[in-house]
């Protein structure tokens, strides 16, 4: 057995409604020097459901990160950020915002949110995978995130 496979898996939440955005997200995280497991969800409710282990969600691990879009249904990404900064148990999930959305206003409420940092999508496939790439590098390889029960 090797180094990397004695390691957990990077556990990662990826809020997003959009399927073409989960898979150009997963292809790019396909080659990651760290072992990972994405979870999806599609809609912000979701998002709550699953952060807080609630019904079909019950069995779920805490992520060590979450790639929150804005742009959701159900429940807005901008609601889910203050959710998750207004509960005791999640305020220390690292949260990276990863949006279409380049409009000041968002940027400033997601910092204002306590957004650890913002990130518009580039359109281009490749400059999407290396910001992917470079989200994976920093948050799961660089960066001691804490690692509480999963």
């Amino acid at each position: 057995m090797t180094e990397l496979e004695n390691v957990k898996p990077a556990q990662v939440l990826l809020v997003e409604d959009n399927e073409d955005d989960v898979e150009l997200t997963m292809e790019a995280l396909k080659d990651s020097k760290v072992r990972t497991y994405v979870h999806v969800v599609y809609d912000g409710m979701a998002a709550m459901k699953f952060l807080r282990r609630q019904e079909e969600y019950a069995d779920k691990p805490r992520p060590d990160l979450i790639l929150l879009d804005l742009n959701l249904p159900l429940m807005d990404g901008r609601e889910v950020l203050q959710e998750i900064r207004n509960d005791p148990d999640l305020t220390d999930l690292p949260v990276v915002v990863l949006t279409t959305s380049q409009s000041e206003e968002d940027i400033c409420r997601s910092y204002k949110l306590h957004a650890n940092c913002y990130i518009a999508k580039p359109v281009d496939f490749t400059k999407f995978s290396e910001i992917i790439k470079q989200i994976e590098g920093f948050w799961l390889q660089l960066v001691k995130l804490p690692r509480k029960e999963r």
